[in-house]
């Protein structure tokens, strides 16, 4: 019999089950599992506090970040001597190196310092500039802070990816003015973290003092970043609340 085929032609991008998960998709699906390792997990009952807590890594994680760097800092201005103070910091991330592998640390998450340690400590040693110890987080600071600025300026703002994929929203949240005029602010706030360490930072490098230039970059490490992951969790649990998501934890 003739007439019209109820069966309707597939579509040439294919249905939303079939169609390949784009870029954005793909790097908030890694961003939201890194997340998740790292604590920031919208599921689990904690508040504010126990959540910035997890992700820092609790005494431990403050030891990690501040020891190696503290014991530079205080080895070379009293010494004057590079080598042991560059020594002493690598030696002490890799016994918290150690300790993470006993306690069964992944061993991505548990090298991880160590590496960084050692990166950051192989230029002064070609150098002979204690103050090049800090040139890998200049370069960190950089990475991080364009991404977050670059991010949000084409719109496609990193907390929100991010967020939407942690939430189980995916990038619906990219259709609601309110969240995206959120998600840009606040990846404009993360961006502006990064490069005002850097704005900060430099004029003491360039000036070669090392004690100074390593007590901002404490004061502004852990501290800044705790303070801003809070106000992050808590203004992006305004957008939602447990009674719509039940996936945001109470304040």
């Amino acid at each position: 019999m003739s007439g019209i085929d109820p069966t309707p032609e597939p579509s040439p991008l294919g249905s939303d089950e079939e169609r390949e998960p784009g870029a954005a998709e793909i790097l908030g699906s890694a961003l939201s599992d890194a997340a998740r390792r790292a604590g920031i997990d919208p599921d689990a009952e904690k508040s504010t506090g126990s959540m910035v807590w997890a992700v820092i890594g609790g005494w431990r994680g403050i030891a990690e970040s501040v020891l190696p760097l503290l014991a530079f800092i205080v080895t070379y201005s009293v010494t004057g001597e590079l080598l042991p103070a560059l020594a002493l910091s690598v030696g002490l991330a890799a016994i918290f190196t150690v300790i993470r592998l006993v306690m069964k640390s992944p061993p991505v998450a548990a090298l991880s310092g160590l590496v960084a340690a050692v990166v950051a400590a192989g230029l002064p040693l070609f150098t002979g500039r204690a103050e090049d110890q800090f040139v890998v987080g200049f370069i960190t600071n950089i990475a991080y802070g364009g991404a977050f600025v670059v991010s949000a300026l084409v719109r496609w703002p990193l907390i929100g990816v991010v967020v939407g994929f942690l939430v189980g929203e995916g990038l619906a949240w990219r259709r609601d003015p309110r969240k995206r005029r959120l998600f840009f602010w606040l990846s404009i706030a993360w961006g502006a973290l990064f490069l005002t360490r850097l704005a900060v930072q430099l004029p003491f490098y360039f000036a070669g003092d090392v004690a100074t230039l390593g007590t901002v970059k404490l004061i502004m490490g852990l501290p800044f970043f705790a303070a801003l992951l809070a106000l992050t969790w808590i203004t992006t649990r305004r957008l939602y609340p447990r009674s719509d998501t039940s996936a945001i934890p109470k304040a």
